[in-house]
């Protein structure tokens, strides 16, 4: 006789005895009332046929699932040590909810990290080590807007990237937003649109247009002149965002499932509500490097002349080198470009996207700052470094790589809550940061996350400082390749202008001084 035959057995048997006997023995009917449920539960399992282990193993196959499904708390909580933790381990998290907090962020005992492993970094101090930032006074600023610029902005070295209204929830956004007002530093809408609660509190605001175009979308879902320069031209919006693409999809548009995709969102996307929202892969207001600087230009006199930059995950170092021809072809050239990591971010993403498809952060870098310097336009474009950026050496080695400034949109999240879930595409965000969900999102204190938003920026920043005066160095210009070493073998370091050697700047406008690493790249179809 088969599992499931005996088991239907045993349930009639238990319940012919049960009433046959509780005349006598009454206690054995009240029993009766956990008994039944675990009996009509085990005859579900028999019939039903999509789950094997439950039809043959009827309720005890339940556990499997049920452990399943608590895994990642079981992992992260009792079973992953302090170093192992993905994406961000225990270390960082606990440094960013103390930071947050105000809280002491120093550790005891040494590092808990294997110096000798490889791929460990660690940077350059000086026995002229300068004074800390409290003492030399205010934290720098960086200027960006170039010369046909006509609103250039004050930018902080630290500012939150990009993550949408529909993909957070009002509270979160309202919380980061207030938290960038305080602490003066700059807050990336996401492609979302512009949304009320970005703009409730005066915090400066850089706007992200992506491929679908939300809250500057004609009807056909087209880029709207009217609608843009309605948005542009707002005191908060201090520079415009062009997104290509983005680490945690390249190539891929953003996903905005159904279950967030309120009648409010819905509005401020100029999209049909409840359905899932799929931006384009690449943008329908240009379609080659020429177009897209007079897109550019468009963009620049629409907002009455404020910085207009775009951000990318590089993929094919060809199509970027393109731009850059565009570049000098039109005479149009953006304020600043974002280099997104490949490591992927806060939005939601197919697996093989975010695990296989676009280039990490550092190559990315390196990358686009050499060929800017290359072309001859580093010196009028600044360039933003979005992916893991936790800590204050994740900052100086990014600004050492070429970056001038940083954007952070993971260590923000959980600044203001997120406790790593890994719940953000489900709706079911448990401490109401990436939910549409009223029940989940009530439990975000709007005042208290954004006095820890400031806090962890403003710690993060200092930190970043002390690692430059300890360097030796004036200032964050000052940072280069040579500061940061990475060990590449048991006994082989090399710094990072070994690892990525510096280009000449103009080299790559004369088929005489093209480095051999980009020789390859000039065979191909060029712009002019």
């Amino acid at each position: 006789m088969k599992v499931r035959e005996k088991f239907i057995v045993l349930s009639v048997l238990i319940t012919i005895s049960i009433f046959s006997i509780s005349r006598f023995w009454q206690p054995i009917l009240w029993s009766f009332i956990v008994i039944a449920p675990l009996i009509l539960m085990g005859i579900f399992d028999v019939l039903q046929t999509k789950h094997a282990i439950r039809r043959n193993f009827p309720v005890i196959g339940r556990i499997r699932y049920v452990l399943e499904a608590i895994r990642p708390e079981i992992m992260q909580y009792f079973v992953e040590t302090d170093t192992q933790g993905r994406p961000l381990n225990r270390i960082f998290r606990s440094l960013i909810y103390q930071r947050a907090k105000k809280e002491n962020d120093t550790t005891p005992f040494g590092t808990q990290m294997n110096v000798y492993r490889s791929g460990y970094e660690w940077m350059d101090h000086s026995m002229y080590a300068k004074n800390s930032p409290k003492e030399i006074g205010a934290f720098p600023r960086l200027v960006i807007g170039g010369t046909d610029c006509k609103q250039p902005y004050s930018s902080s070295l630290l500012n939150i990237s990009a993550m949408s209204f529909g993909s957070l929830s009002k509270n979160a956004v309202m919380a980061l937003n207030k938290g960038a007002k305080s602490g003066s530093f700059a807050h990336n809408t996401g492609e979302g649109g512009l949304s009320p609660y970005h703009l409730k509190y005066g915090g400066d605001l850089i706007w992200q247009v992506g491929t679908g175009y939300f809250g500057c979308r004609d009807k056909n879902g087209g880029f709207s002149e009217k609608g843009f320069k309605e948005g542009a031209t707002k005191e908060q919006v201090k520079m415009i965002e062009i997104k290509l693409s983005q680490g945690a999809k390249p190539g891929h548009g953003g996903i905005l499932p159904a279950s967030k995709n309120t009648e409010e969102i819905s509005k401020i996307r100029h999209v049909k509500p409840h359905v899932a929202v799929h931006s384009p892969p690449s943008h329908s207001a240009f379609s080659n490097p020429i177009e897209f600087m007079y897109f550019i230009k468009k963009l620049r006199d629409l907002s009455g002349g404020k910085p207009i930059g775009f951000k990318l995950c590089i993929g094919r170092k060809q199509e970027f080198m393109d731009f850059c021809e565009a570049m000098i072809y039109t005479g149009i050239k953006p304020d600043f470009i974002t280099v997104d990591g490949g490591e992927g971010g806060t939005g939601a993403a197919p697996v093989e996207f975010s695990n296989s498809m676009g280039m990490p952060l550092r190559e990315g870098l390196v990358f686009v700052y050499d060929t800017l310097v290359g072309f001859g336009l580093k010196k009028e474009i600044k360039i933003i470094a979005a992916g893991k950026i936790i800590t204050g050496f994740h900052m100086a080695r990014a600004i050492a790589l070429g970056a001038d400034g940083c954007n952070s949109a993971r260590a923000m999240m959980l600044a203001i809550g997120c406790i790593q879930a890994l719940e953000c595409n489900k709706n079911t965000c448990p401490v109401g940061v990436a939910t549409q969900n009223t029940s989940l999102m009530k439990g975000l204190n709007v005042e208290d996350k954004a006095e820890r938003t400031a806090n962890y920026q403003e710690e993060t920043i200092h930190s970043f400082l002390e690692l430059i005066a300890a360097a030796g160095l004036d200032g964050p210009n000052d940072l280069k390749r040579e500061y940061i070493n990475k060990r590449v073998g048991i006994n082989n370091i090399l710094t990072y202008d070994e690892i990525y050697p510096y280009i000449k700047e103009g080299s790559l406008l004369s088929i005489n001084t093209i480095p051999d690493s980009y020789q390859k790249f000039f065979k191909l179809t060029r712009v002019m």
